[in-house]
């Protein structure tokens, strides 16, 4: 868990993030941002940078990918299109620069736009009113990530989502809840012999002549 800007990003619960959305981020522009954070797992440099255009088409609408370009990502890698889903389309319905502006999360004074340190210092403020304990705008990349690999989907696939460099990288987001240990411990009851008694403790040596097998006379 992040304590003072320290440690990692904690991955945030269901609970938590209806309540970041429908309570903590007070504006429509702040819900598009981490909403595109937590439905795209970006990296919040990558969502602050966002041009209106990689989201918004001429007519203003929604478009069926955003587009995070390779100058923008970290390392400079390769630009990823990824899919905007319904709950992250209604979000961004709710917002849209207007007038329009060059950058979809314009700077103040609408210069340049908004700095990714500007968007944590929003999500600490929602933090503090709630009660959430260890978030940054890391978590909701983390908790989007988890997710996935939660529900099964391949490492290679969750790679392309994320932009991650490989598969190394990736893991090292990925968090394991103990739960999730004791059932991968518990996949190993199958391992049992069949009929196998239960140990209670060391067998006499009168019971193992008792269950020595009878001999076959001729």
């Amino acid at each position: 868990m992040k304590i003072d800007r320290h440690g990692r990003a904690k991955i945030l619960t269901q609970e938590e993030i209806q309540l970041l959305f429908s309570q903590g981020l007070a504006t429509a522009r702040d819900r598009a941002l981490f909403g595109i954070c937590l439905y795209t797992a970006c990296r919040i440099r990558e969502g602050c940078t966002l041009r209106t255009a990689d989201v918004y088409d001429g007519r203003g609408e929604v478009r069926e990918t955003i587009i995070f370009r390779k100058g923008n990502t970290k390392g400079k890698l390769a630009t990823r299109c990824l899919p905007v889903i319904e709950e992250l389309r209604r979000l961004l319905l709710d917002y849209y620069p207007n007038p329009r502006t060059w950058f979809l999360f314009p700077g103040l004074g609408s210069k340049g736009h908004l700095h990714p340190d500007s968007a944590a210092r929003v999500l600490r403020k929602a933090c503090q009113r709630l009660g959430i304990v260890g978030a940054s705008t890391h978590s909701f990349r983390r908790t989007a990530l988890t997710q996935m690999s939660n529900e099964g989907i391949p490492l290679r696939v969750i790679q392309e989502v994320s932009g991650h460099r490989n598969l190394e990288q990736l893991q090292k987001y990925l968090e394991v809840k103990p739960e999730q240990v004791r059932g991968a411990v518990s996949a190993l009851s199958m391992l049992a012999p069949v009929g196998k008694r239960a140990y209670d403790g060391p067998i006499s040596q009168g019971e193992v002549e008792e269950k020595e097998p009878e001999r076959i006379t001729r």
